[in-house]
């Protein structure tokens, strides 16, 4: 013969109580019904009809372009100068614009009218070793 407490019983009303107020989440809306209000053009999740770019798909498979090799290398030639195993993305996009990038063509994606889109001259110096202006 066992003797309850009465922390024993306390328990035993809280799960209780607790699983009269939990949701089926079964009953709910459908997550995979409802579409995104507006696609931005950076949609990787695949389903019928869709299929992985080359460029995705050869990366995956471990065949990359000159182009990725590239900036593979050169996120990690900064990563090892600079003692940073993380870089963050400020550091990412200056890789990038010292790789000799520019924005030369319009968008291609939806952003939703967050940002304004702006093109520059391909031959625009990068900008990123210009020293900062103090505002004193």
């Amino acid at each position: 013969m066992t003797k309850e407490t009465p922390s024993d019983n306390n328990s035993e009303n809280q799960s209780s109580s607790q699983g009269e107020s939990v949701v089926d989440r079964r009953l709910g809306v459908d997550r995979r019904d409802v579409s995104p209000a507006s696609p931005s053009n950076l949609e990787r999740r695949r389903g019928p009809g869709r299929r992985l770019t080359d460029f995705v798909k050869s990366a995956e498979e471990g065949e990359m372009s000159r182009e990725q090799y590239t900036f593979l290398l050169a996120i990690d030639v900064f990563k090892r100068v600079n003692h940073k195993t993380f870089p963050s993305w400020t550091d990412v996009l200056e890789v990038v614009r010292k790789l000799g990038y520019r924005k030369t063509m319009p968008s291609e994606l939806n952003l939703g009218g967050k940002s304004q889109d702006w093109t520059e001259k391909a031959d625009q110096v990068s900008g990123v070793n210009k020293p900062s202006v103090d505002s004193d």
